[in-house]
C-alpha cells in the first residue's frame, strides 16, 4: 500500500522509519536541552572536572556531532547510561556508595555542587574491606645472610646496570631480592646476568601488575623480608609522564645510597627508635592536596588494619624508594593485599590501589608515633635519648588451651580455647577474626616443650616472667594439668607466678553475669587451704621472686573475697607457717561499679591491667551514649562496645592521681573479646602492632618512673580469644615481641632466644 505521493505506508509503520523517528528525537533532545541541562552544562564546563580528553577516548564509537560537544553529549545521554566525566567519576558508583542519593537524576551535578566538599565516593573501590587470610606465597631457596635486605623491582631493563653500580658503591652487605616484569626472552636474559654477576639473589618474574608496589607485597606476603632489620626498596622508575622522570628516579636512589656516607647514615636511621621510613630530601610529602582520588580508597584500605584516615592529617614517603623498618613490613603483611584486587596496568598516573598504598605507609607511621625521616635530617641529628626501660616484665599467661573433663561437660567434647577461636566471625568490616596463630600453631600445652618454646619466645622480647591463672575453688583445681606437667620437666626452662583467678565461671565468659558453672564460695578457712594448695609451685626454682627475695603471688578480684584484709593477712601467716617465709602479693587493679576498692595498703603492688579502668565514655566509637561514631556499619545485630584503642592508651598516659602508688604500670597489645561473646562482645579499635609500639615508645617516659619497682605488665601472652596475645598471629607474625624487643633492649627483629 502507498499513499498519494507514492511513499511506502507499510515502511513508515515498519522498523525503518521508527528508528528514523527515534534519531530524530535523540537530534531534537541534544539540540535543544532543557534549561536546567543547559545550566548543568555550563556547571560541568567551568569547574574543570570534566576530561573531554579522557571521554573521547573512553567512547571511541560517538558520533563525530556528539565528540564535539562531549560536555552535552555527557549531560544529555552519557551519564543516564553510566559513562564517566573523567576517569575517577562513575555516576552508577557515586549513587550506589552514597544511599542518601538514590534516585538523584544528575549525579555528577550533585558532585559538583556538594559531594566534593563532603569527602565522597565517587568510583568503584577495590575489595578492601574483604579481609579473607592471604595463603603465603611459597618462595624456596633463601637462606638471610646479611643484616639489610634489598629489594629492585625492575619494569624498565635497561636501568638496572645504574641500580646495581649505586648498590656497588654503596657498599652496604645485603641480601637481594629483584622482582621482574616478565617480558619474555629478554627477562630471561636479564635474570641470567644478574645471577651471574649476583649469584646469592632471589630472583622472582612478576605479571604486569601492581606497579612495584604489589612485587614487593607479594615478597611482604611470603616473609623472606622478615628478620632483617631495615630493608631498602627501589624500582627502576622512569615517570615518563613527568619531563623531569630521570632526574627524580637519581635523587630518590642517591638520596638513600649516597655512596660511601650509606652505611653511617643507615646507623643512624637504625639509632632512631621513631623513624620508620628514610626517604630522599623532599620525599615526605604532606598535605590536603597530595590525595589526588585516592582518599577513599586509602580510607577502605586502612580498614584492614583497624586505622581511620580522620585520625591524622596526609604524610606520606612520595616516590616508592625508600628504607623501611621491620615494623611497616608487619603492617603492610597485616594488610593482607593479593594480586587479584590490584588493577590491570593501563598507564594510569593516580587512582589505583599501588597508589592508595603510598599514601596509607604514612597513616601507619603516625599511628606508630614514628616518624619520615629524609637525609639530610639524619645528617643533622644527634644521637637519641636513652629510653627509660622496665625493670621487670610480666606477660599474663591463660592455660586453658588443652581439654578438660569440666570444659567437655560445659561446652563439648574436646573443647579447648581454641574451639572459640576458630569459630569468631568478623563483626563490622575490616574487623579481623578469626585471629589465628602463627608459627605456634594450634598448640596443646599439656606438652610441656610448648612451654618451653614460649619462655624461650619470651625471653628473647624481653619477658621476664609468665603470670599463669590460677583456678582454685575451695580446693577443686581446674585448668591445672601443663602447670603439673611442667613441676615433674624439671629441664624446661619456663619462669612464672601464679594469679588466683578467683572469680567464678559463668557462661557469658565475663565473670559478672550468666548461668554460674562453678562458683568461689571461700569456705571458712580458705586462706590456709589455698597456701597449702600452691606450695607446690611456689617451691619450685622456676618460680618467680621479683624482688630477689619474695615468692610472688597476684589475686585478680580481690573485691570478691569476704574480707580482703583479713583473707590476705591470713594468706600470709599460712605460708610464714608453711616455712616460705614472706610472700609478695598482689591484686589487678580491677574493680565494678557499686563495689567499693580495696584499700591499696592490703597489698604489696596493685597491677594495672588494660583495658580495665582505662575505657572512658569519649572512648565509644560505637554502642554506649555515643551511638555510631566509626564512620561505618557493624553487623546486625551486634550489641557490643567498641572503644578506641588510642584512647585507652591515652588514659593510660595521662597524669591520675588517683593511682596508688604501688601500681605497676600496664599495657595491652589489643583487645577484642567477640571469639567468646560474639554480637555482645568488646573491641578496642585500632589496635595493631604499630600502635602497640606507640604505647611502649611513651610509656617509658610517662609511667615507668613512677611504677612499682619500675616494672611493666602485659595483657596478655596469649589470651587468644579476647585477642589479647603477643605469640605470632597469622596477620602480623612476630610484630608485637619484636616491638617489645626494641623497647626491652633484648634483641632485634625475628629473634627466638635459640
Amino acid at each position: 500500500m502507498t499513499d498519494a505521493s507514492g511513499i511506502d505506508l507499510a515502511f513508515l509503520r515498519g522498523p525503518g522509519m521508527a528508528r528514523a523517528r527515534h534519531r530524530l528525537r535523540v537530534m531534537k533532545r541534544f539540540a535543544l536541552p532543557a534549561p536546567w541541562r543547559w545550566r548543568y552544562i555550563a556547571e560541568a564546563k567551568r569547574s574543570g572536572l570534566f576530561d573531554r580528553t579522557f571521554y573521547r577516548g573512553a567512547n571511541p564509537s560517538l558520533h563525530a556531532l556528539f565528540r564535539a560537544f562531549p560536555e552535552r553529549h555527557y549531560v544529555t545521554f552519557g551519564e543516564a547510561m553510566g559513562l564517566r566525566p573523567n576517569p575517577d567519576f562513575s555516576p552508577r558508583a557515586y549513587v550506589g556508595y552514597n544511599p542518601d542519593l538514590k534516585g538523584q537524576p544528575a549525579p555528577f551535578l550533585h558532585y559538583l555542587r556538594a559531594g566534593r566538599h563532603e569527602d565522597r565516593i565517587t568510583k568503584e573501590l577495590p575489595p578492601v574491606d574483604e579481609c579473607l587470610p592471604v595463603r603465603p606465597p611459597v618462595l624456596r631457596g633463601h637462606a638471610r645472610t646479611a643484616e639489610f635486605a634489598v629489594v629492585v623491582h625492575i619494569y624498565y631493563h635497561e636501568m638496572w646496570d645504574e641500580i646495581a653500580e649505586t648498590l656497588a658503591e654503596a657498599g652496604v652487605d645485603h641480601d637481594l631480592f629483584v622482582t621482574l616484569t616478565h617480558k619474555g626472552a629478554a627477562t630471561e636474559a636479564l635474570m641470567a646476568r644478574i645471577r651471574e654477576s649476583h649469584p646469592g639473589a632471589v630472583l622472582v618474574p612478576m605479571p604486569n601488575h601492581g606497579r612495584d608496589i604489589f612485587p614487593f607485597l607479594h615478597l611482604v606476603n611470603a616473609g623472606v623480608l622478615d628478620g632483617y632489620r631495615a630493608i631498602c626498596k627501589l624500582h627502576t622508575k622512569k615517570s615518563p609522564h613527568r619531563q623531569d622522570g630521570d632526574h627524580w628516579r637519581r635523587h630518590l636512589i642517591g638520596g638513600i645510597l649516597p655512596g660511601a656516607d650509606t652505611g653511617p647514615l643507615l646507623d643512624r636511621f637504625l639509632a632512631d627508635p621513631n623513624a620508620a621510613f628514610w626517604v630522599a630530601d623532599g620525599q615526605h610529602y604532606t598535605g590536603d592536596e597530595w590525595w589526588g582520588c585516592n582518599r577513599q580508597t586509602v580510607t577502605h584500605l586502612l580498614r584492614r588494619v583497624e586505622i581511620r584516615t580522620g585520625e591524622f592529617p596526609l604524610s606520606f614517603p612520595a616516590g616508592s624508594i625508600y628504607w623501611l623498618k621491620p615494623l611497616m613490613i608487619a603492617m603492610l603483611r597485616g594488610m593482607a593485599l593479593t594480586e587479584a584486587i590490584f588493577e590491570p596496568e593501563e598507564g594510569q598516573v593516580d587512582g589505583t590501589l599501588a597508589h592508595a598504598v603510598e599514601r596509607a605507609l604514612g597513616h601507619l607511621v603516625q599511628a606508630a608515633g614514628m616518624t619520615i625521616a629524609q637525609t639530610s635530617q639524619l645528617i643533622e641529628s644527634g644521637p637519641p635519648a636513652a629510653p627509660v626501660r622496665p625493670a621487670f616484665v610480666t606477660a599474663a599467661y591463660l592455660p586453658q588451651f588443652h581439654p578438660t573433663p569440666e570444659n567437655d561437660a560445659w561446652w563439648g567434647k574436646g573443647f579447648t580455647e581454641w574451639t572459640n577461636v576458630i569459630r569468631a566471625t568478623p563483626q563490622f568490616p575490616g574487623h579481623r577474626q578469626p585471629m589465628l596463630p602463627g608459627e605456634t600453631g594450634f598448640y596443646d600445652l599439656r606438652l610441656p616443650e610448648v612451654m618451653g618454646m614460649q619462655a624461650r619466645m619470651a625471653r628473647a622480647a624481653g619477658v621476664d616472667a609468665f603470670c599463669v591463672y590460677h583456678y582454685w575453688f575451695d580446693g577443686r583445681r581446674v585448668l591445672h594439668e601443663p602447670l603439673n606437667r611442667l613441676l615433674a620437666e624439671t629441664g624446661t626452662d619456663f619462669p612464672f607466678y601464679l594469679c588466683w583467678a578467683n572469680e567464678s565461671w559463668r557462661r557469658n565468659w565475663d565473670g559478672l553475669s550468666g548461668e554460674v558453672l562453678m562458683e568461689q564460695t571461700y569456705a571458712e578457712g580458705f586462706e590456709a587451704a589455698l597456701a597449702q594448695d600452691l606450695m607446690p609451685y611456689m617451691s619450685d626454682p622456676r618460680y618467680a621472686r621479683p624482688d630477689g627475695r619474695r615468692p610472688r603471688f597476684v589475686i585478680y578480684r580481690p573485691e570478691d573475697m569476704p574480707d580482703p584484709e583479713t583473707n590476705v593477712a591470713r594468706l600470709r601467716a599460712a605460708w610464714r607457717e608453711l616455712g616460705l617465709g614472706q610472700v609478695e602479693i598482689g591484686a589487678v587493679r580491677f574493680h565494678v561499679g557499686g563495689e567499693a576498692p580495696v584499700a591499696p595498703h592490703v597489698f604489696d603492688f596493685w597491677i594495672e591491667m588494660p583495658p580495665h579502668g582505662l575505657v572512658h565514655g569519649q572512648d565509644f566509637l560505637f554502642g554506649g551514649p555515643g551511638g555510631n561514631r566509626l564512620g561505618f556499619d557493624v553487623a546486625p545485630g551486634f550489641e557490643g562496645l567498641i572503644y578506641d584503642y588510642a584512647g585507652a592508651m591515652r588514659n593510660s598516659l595521662a597524669p591520675d592521681r588517683g593511682r596508688p602508688k604501688n601500681l605497676i604500670a600496664g599495657v595491652m597489645p589489643s583487645w577484642d573479646n567477640t571469639a567468646r561473646r560474639g554480637n555482645r562482645g568488646h573491641v578496642a579499635y585500632g589496635a595493631n602492632p604499630a600502635r602497640f609500639h606507640h604505647w611502649l615508645s611513651r610509656i617509658g617516659a610517662a609511667r615507668l618512673p613512677a611504677s612499682y619497682r619500675g616494672e611493666l605488665f602485659i595483657n596478655a601472652w596469649n589470651e587468644w580469644a579476647e585477642k589479647a596475645m603477643l605469640e605470632p598471629s597469622e596477620q602480623y607474625g612476630r610484630a608485637c615481641l619484636d616491638v617489645l624487643a626494641q623497647w626491652t633492649g633484648t634483641g632485634k627483629p625475628g629473634g627466638d632466644g635459640n
